[in-house]
């Protein structure tokens, strides 16, 4: 079996799901086209990536969603207008979406079966490496070091595949994979089961995985095997689940905030976070913010 602890290089983001939730917006936009201030929810997820040292990034679609492609192409005819108009800071923002060193790959998921197939469909790009998984409706917010990059570094030290983590309310386990884990040490605990969306009464535990994973290439051999379930559909969970009998898989309790980004109040929240954080906005935003709690009665922000 490859070893986990070598340096991740690849990064696949699941992004062919429909965004339902934010109809009729994703009706021609979709959901990881929504933005967070000034960039897509993609881009925080890309950045992410990068910091965390990935170079190929695997973007699992579908045959309709061609505005995610776009976004990481060229726009020589805006990029023109931008150089004409000596509008130079926005044409570097247009340039840099990705490094020169970071290659995009997209692959077609032809029919959505599953989280485990999405990642299954990535195979052919990832080949016999460790690779990171990142879900970009998962949006983690950190003054330090990105939640993958302090996985990565977990999974190189100690060879480990790796799960992001963290504590939901009991009455919430059925919207998640949920973990049961020996003692943590540190931020990290050996994972001993994991089972997807469990009914609170079953659930071994309230830790929850969310959407970072580092994974050895040995669960592409498992993801074939497992058997679909309700709707065709193949879980990761499952996959998981078999590696856990072979090699040693971690979870991982991330410094920093997640927002789900997935549901209206989480993307309202994280618009909000971020706001506060800008370089720029955050004095604006905030008194902007006082306003609007001031005109409906609300106690004053502490």
């Amino acid at each position: 079996m490859t070893p986990t602890n070598k340096r991740i290089r690849t990064a696949v983001f699941p992004v062919a799901g429909l965004g339902t939730r934010f109809l009729p917006a994703t009706k021609t936009v979709p959901k990881e086209m929504l933005p967070i201030i000034d960039k897509p929810l993609i881009q925080y997820a890309v950045d992410e990536a990068i910091e965390a040292g990935c170079e190929t990034l695997v973007f699992v679609t579908n045959r309709y969603k061609h505005a995610v492609a776009d976004y990481f192409d060229k726009a020589y005819e805006l990029e023109q207008k931008l150089e004409r108009a000596g509008k130079h800071e926005q044409l570097e923002l247009v340039r840099n979406v990705l490094p020169p060193h970071v290659r995009a790959v997209f692959v077609t998921q032809a029919e959505a079966l599953g989280l485990g197939h999405a990642v299954l469909c990535a195979k052919p790009v990832v080949g016999d490496e460790p690779f990171a998984v990142l879900l970009p409706d998962d949006l983690i917010w950190n003054r330090g070091p990105g939640a993958l990059k302090q996985m990565s570094d977990h999974a190189q030290a100690t060879g480990a595949s790796v799960l992001a983590v963290q504590n939901v309310p009991a009455d919430k386990t059925g919207s998640y994979g949920i973990v049961d884990t020996d003692e943590f040490t540190g931020r990290q605990g050996r994972i001993n089961a994991i089972v997807e969306k469990p009914d609170p009464k079953d659930a071994p535990s309230t830790l929850a995985v969310v959407g970072r994973y580092v994974l050895s290439p040995r669960i592409f051999d498992l993801l074939e095997q497992v058997k679909p379930g309700a709707g065709g559909e193949i879980q990761l969970t499952d996959a998981i689940a078999a590696l856990l009998k072979e090699a040693p898989v971690d979870a991982y309790r991330f410094k920093g905030t997640r927002f789900d980004c997935g549901t209206h109040i989480g993307l309202i929240e994280a618009t909000i976070r971020y706001a506060l954080d800008h370089e720029t906005l955050s004095e604006a935003a905030a008194k902007t913010m006082q306003t609007a709690l001031d005109e409906l009665g609300v106690v004053e922000l502490k």
